[in-house]
């Protein structure tokens, strides 16, 4: 990473000891910069919020088939080992490594071996036809894939070997191609940790354990409000000076895509009576609630005047977009706060609901984190966490979307990285390594 770079040069100080209006700026700004919370911080204090979510009435289990998507309660021992059994590593002979010298041998060859069958002990001098993944017969400890064999393939699946039939084998080392028990799980090890997402990959693991269900976190239902008298719900007539409102559908799918249960309750005016009293009806039974715009220091900050009352605290994150954020409890249920500019109410999700979640629930899964390189140079505050859009190229360059503003959602939409810019940076040249989260 480059090395911080001062934004501008300090004014020079005026003339009779009098405070020069730059310096009153900039100590405005140093005060902001101090009182901001740092993103880890907001992420530690939002983790606090959420731990409850964790108690252990809030599990169930589940068939395997219910169960993608949700994070593992508890460790899972494996209860067999995988594979169960000795098998083979592919089609072709099991043998005896001893019975083929360094320039191979001739063998009898004995009845085949099918996938789930149990074999009879191989006889010395002999060879079995054997399947992938089948169990190897007892005394043999290798297997000579069919392609090496002469002839190089098998006799008809309803013909039984002559006594006097034979293949030519070329040698194998003990433990060629062979699959051992337990090389996969042994049993009795951990399968899966503790807080693993559960994949595909993660589901098919416990089946082939035999495992028909598993015990998983319950999945966190959310209240999602979106606020302002100037959005309109699109579809319906836009009237000027309103814009439709993304907030709603940004955010659901965001939560829905990551598993999460959401409850929409439309757009709520700028009237902080009718917003408590709509937090308070169809709050009911959620787990959180979201509210989008009404967070920072306008006149109209409809979501500030109706949490007035209550242990909720409104803060500037040192972060960009995404800066003015909410967090407390609303009548006793867990509250997050959102600014309202779409992209700053992604990228709030994305830095701390989602990875929050992520790290206490094992869901949903985490953003994959990266390294690219920048095609072009970028300025950031260096008093901030800067979260740009981007989007990542075969050759491992990012090109940036659009600007540092939060409303632009044509770049956003046309993005597949978020690109982070760590606190303490405030330039980076064309080529400059930087991390970025997979979208």
């Amino acid at each position: 990473m480059a090395s911080p770079q001062p934004h501008g040069t300090p004014a020079a100080p005026a003339a009779h000891g009098t405070e020069h209006p730059r310096q009153h700026a900039d100590a405005q700004h140093a005060d902001a910069k101090h009182q901001a919370r740092s993103v880890a911080e907001h992420a530690a204090a939002v983790t606090a919020l959420l731990e409850p979510l964790r108690a252990g009435h809030r599990t169930e289990t589940l068939p395997l088939a219910r169960a993608l998507g949700r994070g593992l309660v508890a460790d899972v021992r494996a209860p067999i080992s995988l594979p169960p059994f000795v098998n083979s590593q592919m089609d072709g002979y099991a043998i005896r490594s001893i019975d083929v010298p360094d320039g191979g041998a001739e063998l009898g060859i004995m009845p085949p071996v099918p996938a789930g069958a149990s074999p009879g002990a191989l006889q010395p001098g002999m060879a079995a036809p054997i399947m992938t993944g089948a169990m190897l017969p007892s005394g043999a400890d290798a297997v000579v894939p069919i392609e090496r064999a002469v002839p190089d393939r098998f006799l008809p699946a309803t013909a039984q070997p002559k006594e006097d039939a034979t293949v030519w084998l070329p040698p194998a080392a003990a433990g060629t191609f062979v699959r051992a028990a337990g090389s996969d799980v042994q049993a009795g090890g951990t399968a899966l940790a503790a807080g693993t997402f559960l994949g595909p990959a993660q589901l098919g693991l416990l089946a082939a354990l035999g495992l028909p269900e598993v015990t998983v976190f319950q999945a966190v239902t959310v209240l999602l409000v979106t606020t302002g008298d100037e959005v309109v719900e699109p579809g319906r007539e836009l009237p000027p000076g309103k814009i439709f409102d993304s907030n709603g559908t940004l955010l659901e799918a965001a939560m829905e895509q990551a598993g999460l249960q959401v409850r929409r309750a439309g757009i709520a005016t700028d009237n902080p009576d009718r917003l408590r009293t709509l937090l308070r009806e169809e709050g009911a039974g959620a787990d959180l609630i979201v509210t989008t715009g009404g967070v920072s220091k306008g006149a109209y900050e409809v979501v500030r005047q109706a949490m007035a009352d209550q242990p909720v605290e409104f803060l500037h994150v040192a972060m960009q977009p995404g800066g003015p954020q909410g967090i407390g409890t609303f009548e006793g249920r867990p509250f997050l706060g959102f600014p309202g500019n779409p992209v700053s109410c992604l990228v709030s999700f994305e830095m701390f609901l989602r990875p929050v979640l992520a790290g206490l629930l094992g869901a949903p899964a985490p953003r994959l984190p990266v390294r690219a390189r920048l095609s072009q140079p970028l300025t950031s505050p260096g008093h901030k966490h800067q979260v740009r859009r981007g989007s990542l190229g075969a050759d491992g360059t990012v090109e940036l979307q659009g600007g540092e503003s939060s409303h632009l959602m044509h770049a956003l939409a046309g993005s597949n990285v978020l690109v982070h810019v760590p606190e303490g940076v405030a330039a980076l040249a064309a080529g400059a390594e930087v991390e970025v989260w997979m979208l």
